[in-house]
This record gives C-alpha cells, sequence and structure tokens, in this order.
C-alpha cells in the first residue's frame, strides 16, 4: 500500500471511529433523565412526596400521555395500594416495599416515541415459561386495556 493510500485509509478509519461515537452518544433527553435519576437516589421520599413528584410529572406530560398516566396511577394505585408511586428516570413508577420498581409508565413525548410505554422490571411476578412481555405500547387507554393492566398488575405484585 503506498504512502498517500495509508494516509486515506487513515483518515477514513478515524472518521468512522469518530462517527460511530456520535451515533451512539445519549441524546439531550436520555441525558436528562439520568440526572433525574440521581436527584431520585440521593432524594429519600415518604409515599406523599413520591406521589407529588409523580403527580408533577404527569401534569408536565402532552394531553394524551397526560390522560394515559392519570389513568394508569388510579389503576395501580387501585389495584396494588402497597406499591410506593414515585418517579424513576422522570417517569411515573410503582415500587414494592424493597424500593425494586414494579412497574412504570414512560410518556411517548418523552424519547420521542410514536407510543407510550407501560412496563414491567424484573420485581414484578410476571414470570410465565420461558419467555413473557415486560412491555407494553399505548396509544389509548380504553376498558379493554383497563382490565388488561389490572390483571397484570395484580399478577405483578403476586
Amino acid at each position: 500500500m503506498s504512502p498517500a493510500t495509508k494516509k486515506t485509509a487513515s483518515k477514513l478509519a478515524k472518521k468512522a471511529a469518530t462517527k460511530s461515537a456520535a451515533s451512539t452518544g445519549f441524546t439531550a433527553a436520555e441525558k436528562e433523565a439520568m440526572k433525574e435519576r440521581a436527584r431520585e437516589l440521593k432524594a429519600e421520599k415518604t409515599r406523599a412526596e413520591g406521589e407529588a413528584d409523580l403527580l408533577e410529572k404527569v401534569a408536565a406530560m402532552h394531553a394524551s400521555d397526560r390522560a394515559m398516566a392519570t389513568r394508569l396511577h388510579a389503576i395501580v394505585t387501585s389495584v396494588a395500594p402497597g406499591l410506593m408511586p414515585k418517579t424513576w428516570y422522570g417517569m411515573p413508577a410503582y415500587a414494592n416495599a424493597d424500593g425494586k420498581v414494579v412497574c412504570f409508565f414512560k410518556d411517548a413525548k418523552k424519547f420521542g416515541d410514536r407510543y407510550a410505554t407501560f412496563g414491567f422490571n424484573d420485581a414484578a411476578a410476571l414470570d410465565d415459561g420461558a419467555m413473557w412481555p415486560t412491555s407494553y405500547a399505548l396509544k389509548s387507554l380504553g376498558d379493554a386495556e383497563d382490565r388488561t393492566i389490572r390483571a397484570l398488575v395484580k399478577k405483578a405484585i403476586g
């Protein structure tokens, strides 16, 4: 390989490495979520304070996400009153007595997604064989989804 070809190949390799690193970096929304999580870890909160934080995040959501989050809050707190409302990476979440998040809601607008997500973490008792779903896409929340979520939350808390 000639010196000129080596130089060109080296420049192309550096460009590719830089582009790859830039494309795998965190978005501004992801960085903000990490900062929120750091603040959450530093603050020990009562149930009332955790719920107030959760409701503040819900109030700041886009109208359609806010409606779903409000209904989900009512569902989870009625089905699983023992779960503690809190925020988790700035999202509404519900934790067990050990402080582990059982379920959470991610609004569509938070990361620019086309749908919201209602999900479960490994603290949820949803195990069903070798494979089972841990999150659900939500575009709206009607009566059928309400019934499904109620059943899932009941199962998740054991």
